[in-house]
C-alpha cells in the first residue's frame, strides 16, 4: 500500500510510522510522499534525513483555499497513492479536494470522538472534567472529526493532569494505534457499512 502523508509540524506520528516500517512492525506500507503546508515544519527535515520524497505547498502563497487545494491535488496525483494519511495536518480539507483525491483519507485525533473535536481536544477534555480521554483513528469526511471510526484507545485522565501531560500520554497511544490501523487497511481487513467500520478477524 502506497501512502501520502500530510503533516504541519514536528511529525511525531509520521516518525512512528517510518520507524515501524523500518522495524517490520508495519508491513506492505510504503511512503510515496510527505507534504507539509509549512516550510519550517520539522517533518520535512525528518523526511529528508530518511530519503523520503517530500514537498512543501505553503498555504500562505495562494490567494484562495481552492487554489491551494488544487496544488495539493497536483502533488498527490504525481505519485502512487492508495491512502492519504493526515498526521498532525492542521488544515481542513475542502469538498473539491475530498471529491477528487482519488483515495480514502484517514486522520488521528487526540480524543475519543465524537467527544471534543477540533483544536485543543486535550484541554477540552480537562475543562469538561472527563475521567477518560484517548485517541481515535477515523476516515475523513466533509465534517470536522466526524468520519467513520476505525479504532480508539482510552487514556485515563489524572487529577493533576494539565494539557501537556495528558497530551504526552495520549501521544504514546497515537503512535501505536495509527500503525495498527494502517496495517489493517493494508491487509484489506477494513470495510464500511453505513457509517460503521467493520474489521475482519
Amino acid at each position: 500500500m502506497k501512502i501520502v502523508v500530510f503533516a504541519s509540524g514536528r511529525g511525531s506520528n509520521f516518525k512512528a510510522i517510518v520507524e515501524n516500517i523500518e522495524s517490520g512492525a508495519l508491513t506492505n506500507v510504503e511512503v510515496s510522499l510527505v507534504l507539509s503546508d509549512k516550510p519550517e515544519a520539522n517533518v520535512l527535515t525528518y523526511a529528508a534525513e530518511k530519503g523520503i520524497p517530500h514537498v512543501c505547498v505553503d498555504s500562505k502563497t495562494f490567494a484562495t483555499k481552492d487554489d491551494y487545494e488544487k496544488a495539493l491535488l497536483e502533488e498527490v496525483h504525481k505519485v502512487p497513492c492508495n491512502l492519504l494519511v493526515l498526521a498532525g495536518y492542521m488544515r481542513i480539507l475542502g469538498e473539491d479536494f475530498m471529491t477528487n483525491v482519488g483515495c480514502p483519507v484517514v486522520n488521528i485525533h487526540p480524543s475519543l470522538l465524537p467527544s471534543f473535536p477540533g483544536l485543543h481536544a486535550q484541554q477540552q477534555a480537562l475543562d469538561y472534567g472527563v475521567k477518560v480521554s484517548g485517541c481515535t483513528v477515523h476516515f475523513v469526511d466533509l465534517e470536522l472529526d466526524h468520519g467513520p471510526i476505525i479504532a480508539q484507545v482510552p487514556v485515563p485522565v489524572m487529577d493533576d493532569d494539565d494539557e501537556d501531560s495528558l497530551s504526552a500520554r495520549i501521544l504514546v497511544q497515537e503512535h501505536q494505534l495509527y500503525t495498527v490501523c494502517l496495517q489493517l487497511i493494508a491487509d484489506k481487513k477494513v470495510s464500511i457499512v453505513d457509517r460503521c467500520v467493520k474489521i475482519k478477524k
